[in-house]
């Protein structure tokens, strides 16, 4: 499968009780644009609603990368200071939203993730009920390194809960991207296998999910789900500080002309 159209697709297949969506735009590293969010979305919906798949797979194309964050072309047109912030709420909103569709399921999700799961491709692996991954996966949010952005709340709590509060601040206030061997460690992985052996390995982990009943396996997911959502606070304030701020304007325009960012502080 390959992406035919720029801005990259989000294919739905289903085969029997299990739906896989692809994320299909392999000569950007799957990078989402707007229009493969809103594909997401509406395949989650269609699944909430029909029922009839009793597990979820979410892959990325070509075998490089689940998912590489967010097309950083997409926020070349963001307003600067406090427009910039507004612009920079909405979009995080609207990340939030569909992050939580998927996690929002109610049958067993699996994130296959073979290279590189980062930025926004982290926070949809994290959603994920289980992840397998060959050895090439590479996770992280460098955004302290490249745009000088930041994540909403909801993100955070959800990467605390899967990787802890040390190797979150890693990522985040060191820009370290981490291995296999990390996400393993942790918990975060279900599995680490070669390409070769990654289609039986699926095919295991969803037949055993398959066999287990489909009442207990929502109540659960809803339930851990409220945990993590509970208490929330509110943190528009910071999202407003970084997409307002100068450095992120400069972090994008860098990104763009592949160069490396000045960082100001303000």
């Amino acid at each position: 499968m390959s992406g035919g159209a720029p801005d990259g697709r989000v294919v739905l297949v289903q085969d029997g009780a299990v739906a896989t969506l692809t994320f299909d735009r392999p000569a950007a590293r799957n990078a989402m644009t707007w229009a493969m969010y809103e594909q997401l979305a509406a395949h989650c919906r269609q699944l909430a609603a029909q029922r009839t798949a009793r597990v979820a797979v979410l892959r990325g194309a070509g075998g490089e990368a689940f998912v590489a964050g967010t097309d950083i072309a997409q926020f070349l047109g963001f307003g600067s200071g406090e427009a910039g912030g507004e612009d920079g709420v909405a979009y995080e909103r609207r990340i939030d939203e569909g992050i939580a569709l998927i996690e929002a399921l109610p049958m067993p999700t699996v994130a296959v993730i073979e290279g590189w799961a980062v930025g926004g491709g982290l926070a949809i692996a994290t959603a994920c009920d289980f992840r397998l991954a060959t050895p090439s996966a590479r996770f992280g949010v460098p955004i302290a390194k490249t745009l000088g952005n930041t994540l909403s709340i909801a993100n955070l709590a959800r990467l605390q809960a899967a990787w802890g509060t040390q190797r979150v601040k890693r990522m985040l206030v060191l820009a370290e991207v981490l291995d296999t061997a990390e996400a393993q460690a942790c918990g975060y992985l279900h599995e680490v296998c070669t390409a070769d052996a990654l289609p039986p390995a699926l095919a295991r982990l969803c037949d055993r999910l398959l066999s287990l009943a489909p009442v207990t396996q929502a109540a659960a997911k809803e339930g851990l789900r409220r945990l993590t959502a509970a208490g929330l606070p509110e943190a528009d304030d910071l999202v407003r500080r970084c997409y307002g701020s100068r450095d992120f304007r400069e972090g994008v325009e860098a990104f763009t002309a592949r160069r490396a960012p000045q960082w100001q502080g303000r």
